[in-house]
């Protein structure tokens, strides 16, 4: 008896190799060119307002776009969605507290004895 398992899911890759005729040099699957508009979009807003609207803040959103996409994507598997490891980060990013800047324990020898 054959039990056939969904590990199909995991093998199919779902990437855009270029045009016809035309093949890219890099092979990306298709949920990473939404996460690269969405993360293009967040940066292009935020230099936009940075810079006052210059078009060298369209380059620098350009240029960081694909290094963070990449980053994000290297955590990203089939049972780590993209949005789950981002929902992941802004979570640990908030709660992080800062350090504590108190008083620090003082340890004394006093009231050590030593038995023979």
């Amino acid at each position: 008896m054959h039990l056939s398992t969904d590990d199909d899911i995991y093998r199919a890759r779902l990437v855009y190799l270029g045009p016809p005729g035309y093949t890219f040099p890099i092979q990306l699957p298709y949920a990473q060119y939404g996460l690269g508009a969405l993360v293009f979009v967040a940066l292009e807003t935020t230099t936009w307002l940075l810079t006052g609207g210059s078009w060298s803040g369209t380059g620098i959103a350009l240029g960081a776009t694909l290094p963070a996409t990449a980053l994000i994507w290297r955590h990203v598997d089939p049972d780590r969605p993209a949005r789950k490891v981002i929902a992941t980060a802004v979570r640990d990013w908030r709660r992080t507290q800062p350090t504590q800047t108190g008083p620090t324990a003082r340890y004394t020898a006093r009231k050590v004895q030593v038995t023979r």
